[in-house]
């Protein structure tokens, strides 16, 4: 996917926001500012609502990244997840004639994918769990 491809597919999903019809939409928590979260934003909107692809994504999908998500990291792939860090009132937004469903879009590695389609979400939620990570850490640690 060009830059310019990506572009026009969070244009079409911004659009769709703004005009009133219900549509989930993702966020992407860092430490620090970078022009590259913007693409990966883009990135996932071209992914879900893009003319070839058409997958809609959601709690417990996941999509490579094709590289990691910042330089050294090994998060390649992006896990669309409930907005945790910020609580269950993010989740969804309320707009004059519909509503947003914010979902959180979390780096993850090659293995924890793997692990997530042999055992599930919800055991790989828990390994993160028990594991402690700090999603917000650039260079986190695989959990399996």
């Amino acid at each position: 996917m060009t830059t310019s491809e990506a572009h026009r597919a969070l244009d079409r999903h911004v659009r769709g926001f703004f005009s009133g019809h219900p549509v989930g939409t993702a966020t992407l928590t860092a430490p620090v500012p970078d022009p590259r979260f913007a693409d990966l934003i883009a990135m996932t909107a071209h992914y879900h609502c893009g003319p070839r692809h058409g997958h809609l994504l959601d709690v417990g999908h996941s999509l490579p990244v094709g590289e990691p998500w910042v330089p050294g990291s090994a998060c390649d792939h992006i896990l669309v997840s409930l907005p945790y860090l910020h609580g269950p009132d993010l989740e969804v937004c309320h707009l004059p004639g519909g509503h947003a469903r914010l979902l959180w879009l979390l780096p993850v590695t090659s293995s924890e994918i793997a692990f997530r389609r042999e055992h599930g979400t919800e055991a790989l939620e828990r390994r993160f769990d028990e594991a402690g990570i700090r999603p917000l850490d650039l260079h986190r640690a695989p959990v399996v």
